[in-house]
């Protein structure tokens, strides 16, 4: 059936509901087992008349497994909101009784024991997964349908399926965000609908619902693996190791259907096997194609999405062995909208998920060896490519700063990653990586193509347009000195014992008792989520400017900028509830405290020094709203929420004008338009600034405080070299995408030089910092000498694509600068240091904004 008919599909499905939707949805199947409630019989309506809540998807799912033997539910986690993720095993009686047996046997693929079992009578392990964007709806609602299919048909076709495969539906892969907008859809519904796209019903308020609680983007967690959902999906996902993936999505309401393969070459990831693409790619592709020529529906595939990120839920199994598929619908954004093919309606994007489902589990079975013989000659292959590969091993450590080793190391070890401890002293890429607190990553693994995706840096591409992210190298996020090891290194390598999951237990960490001060090192990570807890309990503390050794009772320590110093004697608690605080907050966060019985340094400032300033307790404000990311705001929420436990005020845009500012000492403005702020706002945020408080900017924030004169910065412009500045160069009309796109810096790393003695710059050993840039802004140095925090360096890039224009502009602006206003001041990062909740690395520089911003003061100059 054409799209242009949908008005009509959508008005008789409402007004012969039994009889219409069957036929819709299943035309002509007559083996559908009425003991089977189908999903408009369990909901009381119909499926595309209302969006269903998430706990009606899993109630209905909870029932199925009530009749029916074929369905199996687990819950494998819950969501920020508490609410449950399931996951529904559907397979024959005999497989399920088998279950753990068919598990272990299919994991002897990945493992490579040397009796491995014939593939004769495996069952092949499908993946459903369904509305990782929740604002993008359909897919849940087929996911009941196909779940209904498969439970109730009779056909000798599907009883081969559930024979042949275990099928894994994951109705919700994001469900705080599909009931913000199922809520959002069904509160503005209109009877009869409207389908004008100006409808409020079609355009949601901020955050959408394709975001998480935290206004993340979970489509692109299955690397980084920073949410609770992610989590315990990657957990779910290493038993099993499905042998095919699915992704369901949408897209403009004024697009069709697209289905994989992607654009070959320019969006597929060089470390997987060709195999992967041109052989199960181009082998499934015909059943999709079949299945909706079959109902009329118009597709497209090999122009557009990528396959390169391995953080997408279609590109993950890639590297597992299997194979990810996206599919993407175009909106309905609500229930029935109009788009150039005519009125879309809620029930026709279900539809068409819906063939798609069961198309993906009759291709998959229909070809079950292939793709099981893929899975074992991609692990065994695995090995071969690591031993031809430049880097044969990797080694990283951080002496200064255990808990963000224990971090990455949680990430290796859940992407199930062989990681050894290095047992003597080694120098590798003009790094010494000491015994006992540095780790080597062997490439010769089966996981080495992870092994490689988180370690290495790429720079050369065979496309300039990234869907998103070209750069993914994740121990560079987490700002790890590493090295990578040759063939010769490997070789003679002493490595220790395997790391497991005990090496995140707690350890043993004692902190002894001072009636004169405490100091920690603000290198660990976890520093800042001391002091705060600290400052919280009303407890006095202080910064050092300058290094220093002194004294402890465990003996003589050095002491870095940053170093914060709690004495004794000037607090209101006594020495000993004081004492019990600190080996309190010290334990819970695993960060070394030591204890000094006097104030006399051996070298450097004492303890009395002006060169130690008094901290006060951020009390921060960050503006949200309308015109403004949701997803750089939720990365700070998120971070202050579960790495501090810091409260902090979110205030919609729209209410900014009402708030008494003089209750917060730090405004933070993240990427967004800002003009619904008025000129009476600016100028209130100016007056705040200047009496002594601290405006924190990213991105496009900066431009905005330099348009609105609250800082004397200017932005660098400089003309592309390729045309001399030139605008009037003529060119194809078809290259104009790929020419316009490839201007874009659209993700990608690089080196800055940081001041390592300025506030912003504690708590950083090493000059040189990589940072994550996805903005072509580019910000002149300071006027002020003292005052660009970073600058880019020459020769910057580390990772990532950037064409030879953006590229030769790059160097020598500014990534950081602290300015100046009235007794306060304002701090620009041009880049974002919180980039999706994983740059463990660049989190410190904003981490430092928080604690350290009220006391910088810009040095002024002489004339």
């Amino acid at each position: 059936m054409k799209q242009f008919f949908l008005p009509l599909v959508f008005l008789m499905i409402i007004i012969f509901p039994a009889a219409a939707q069957q036929e819709y949805f299943f035309p002509g199947n007559k083996s559908l087992s009425e003991e089977i409630p189908s999903p408009q019989e369990f909901l009381g309506y119909e499926v595309g008349e209302f969006h269903t809540r998430h706990d009606r998807l899993v109630a209905y799912f909870e029932e199925l497994a009530r009749v029916s033997n074929r369905v199996h539910i687990q819950e494998i986690g819950k969501t920020y909101e508490q609410r449950s993720m399931i996951v529904a095993t559907i397979t024959s009686e005999q497989n399920y009784n088998n279950l753990e047996t068919i598990r272990q046997e299919h994991l002897q693929l990945i493992k490579q024991e040397p009796s491995l079992p014939s593939l004769d009578g495996m069952p092949v392990i499908i993946q459903l997964g369904y509305n990782v964007h929740g604002n993008e709806p359909s897919s849940s609602e087929a996911a009941m349908l196909t779940a209904y299919y498969l439970t109730a048909s009779n056909d000798l076709e599907v009883l081969r399926y559930l024979e042949e495969a275990v099928i894994f539906v994951e109705p919700v892969l994001n469900p705080d965000g599909r009931d913000r907008h199922t809520n959002w859809a069904n509160m503005h519904r209109s009877f009869p609908p409207v389908a004008d796209a100006n409808d409020r019903e079609h355009n949601e308020v901020w955050p959408s619902g394709r975001v998480n609680h935290y206004w993340f983007d979970l489509n692109r967690d299955w690397l980084p693996l920073v949410h609770v959902e992610s989590k315990a999906r990657i957990d779910f996902y290493h038993r099993w190791y499905p042998n095919v993936v699915t992704d369901f999505h949408e897209m403009g309401t004024n697009s069709t259907y697209f289905f994989e393969p992607t654009k070959p070459f320019g969006s597929e990831n060089p470390i997987i096997p060709r195999s992967n693409y041109e052989g199960l790619n181009n082998l499934l592709a015909p059943y999709f194609a079949g299945a909706m020529d079959e109902i009329g529906s118009l597709y497209f595939t090999k122009e557009v999405f990528d396959n390169s990120y391995p953080g997408y839920g279609s590109t993950y199994p890639d590297i597992q062995g299997g194979l990810g598929l996206v599919f993407e619908q175009a909106s309905s954004r609500g229930h029935l909208q109009e788009s150039i093919h005519g009125d879309l309606s809620f029930a026709f994007t279900i539809r068409n998920h819906l063939v798609n489902s069961l198309a993906t589990v009759k291709a998959a079975v229909e070809n079950r060896e292939v793709f099981l013989r893929h899975q074992k000659e991609f692990f065994e292959s695995a090995i071969t490519q690591a031993e031809d590969h430049p880097s044969r091993g990797y080694i990283f450590g951080d002496a200064g700063d255990s808990n963000r080793i224990r971090a990455f190391m949680d990430l290796l070890l859940r992407h199930k990653i062989e990681v050894y401890e290095n047992n003597r002293d080694l120098i590798a890429g003009n790094r010494r990586f000491e015994a006992g607190r540095s780790y080597f990553v062997p490439g010769s693994q089966p996981q080495f193509r992870m092994v490689a995706s988180i370690f290495d840096t790429v720079t050369q591409f065979q496309d300039s347009l990234f869907y998103d992210t070209s750069a993914w190298s994740m121990v560079h996020a987490y700002g790890l000195p590493s090295a990578t090891l040759n063939k010769s290194q490997v070789r003679t390598f002493n490595r220790g014992s395997r790391i497991d999951s005990t090496f995140m237990e707690p350890g043993d960490l004692s902190v002894e008792k001072s009636n004169y001060a405490y100091i920690f090192s603000w290198e660990d990570y976890n520093a800042p989520a001391v002091l705060y807890k600290l400052q919280q309990k009303g407890i006095l503390t202080r910064v050092a400017y300058k290094p220093f050794s002194i004294k402890t009772v465990n003996g003589e320590k050095e002491f870095s900028y940053g170093s914060i110093m709690v004495p004794v004697a000037i607090q209101e608690l006594s020495p000993e509830e004081l004492y019990q605080i600190m080996r309190e907050v010290a334990v819970e966060n695993r960060v070394p405290v030591e204890a000094v019985t006097g104030g006399f340094s051996t070298t450097g400032v004492d303890l009395g020094s002006r060169s130690f300033e008094a901290l006060e307790k951020p009390q921060p404000l960050l503006i949200i709203g309308k015109g403004t990311s949701q997803y750089e705001a939720g990365e700070i929420w998120h971070m202050l929420d579960s790495k501090l436990k810091m409260p902090l005020t979110k205030v919609d845009i729209l209410d900014f004008s009402r708030l008494d500012l003089d209750r917060y000492n730090e405004l933070i403005m993240v990427q967004g338009n800002y003009n619904l702020l008025d000129e009476e706002d600016v100028q209130n945020i100016k007056a705040w600034v200047e009496k002594g408080n601290t405006l924190i900017l990213q991105k496009s924030a900066v431009t905005w405080a330099i348009n609105n004169k609250i800082i004397a910065e200017e932005l660098e412009v400089k003309k592309d070299t390729a045309t001399n500045g030139e605008t009037t160069v003529r060119r194809d009309f078809e290259t104009a995408e790929a020419t316009e796109g490839a201007k874009i810096i659209g993700g990608s790393m690089y080196r800055v030089d940081l001041d390592i003695t300025h506030p912003l710059g504690f708590g950083y050993k090493e000059r040189e910092l990589i940072v994550y840039k996805n903005n072509n802004t580019l910000l002149k140095p300071s006027k002020n000498p003292y005052s660009t925090v970073a600058v880019y360096k020459e020769n910057p890039l580390v990772s990532g694509y950037v064409s030879r224009e953006n590229l030769e502009k790059i160097p020598g602006t500014a990534s950081t600068l602290v300015s100046k206003a009235g007794r306060g001041r304002v701090i620009s990062f041009i880049d974002n240091p919180n980039f999706r909740g994983t740059w463990y690395g660049t989190n410190k520089l904003f981490f430092n904004a928080l604690f350290f911003g009220q006391i910088i003061k810009v040095p002024n100059i002489a004339n």
